[in-house]
């Protein structure tokens, strides 16, 4: 049996090229980290109990987490773009939509900035052009 040798990969290297897609948060272990309690948040919302404390008054809620400023306010905002930069995992994230009323195409149609009907299209269509969305440093 043959062996193959491949050069060592710089594993930071190749995550840094993929931060190059516009719109695009890997989920690697460094956010992972940075948004382990923010998603701990969001998988707390499972239980009933937790969604009935967290809908009576959600600055309360949010206060017995430890999450940074920037986290509580893209969560408050529901931003979850935001949310997803700091950290947050979009598995997390839909348990904060689904709370509030919202199923999955509506959650990930305010992350396209698109209304429901036409991000719909778009993925029928078979998802956002690569035209344009390509790479932040060379402009496509």
């Amino acid at each position: 049996m043959q062996v193959l040798e491949r050069p060592p990969i710089d594993v930071e290297a190749y995550l840094a090229d993929l931060d190059d897609i516009p719109g695009t948060y890997i989920f690697d272990a460094k956010r992972a980290r940075a948004g382990f309690h923010m998603n701990q948040f969001a998988m707390s919302l499972m239980k009933e109990e937790n969604r009935t404390r967290w809908k009576a008054d959600e600055r309360s809620y949010l206060a017995e987490w430890t999450l940074s400023d920037e986290q509580r306010d893209a969560i408050l905002a529901r931003d979850y773009n935001r949310c997803l930069e700091l950290g947050g995992n979009i598995y997390f994230l839909v348990k904060i939509a689904s709370t509030d009323g919202l199923s999955t195409l509506q959650c990930v149609s305010t992350m396209s900035g698109l209304d429901i009907e036409s991000y719909r299209a778009m993925m029928i269509a078979g998802g956002r052009s690569p035209d344009g969305n390509r790479s932040i440093k060379e402009k496509r």
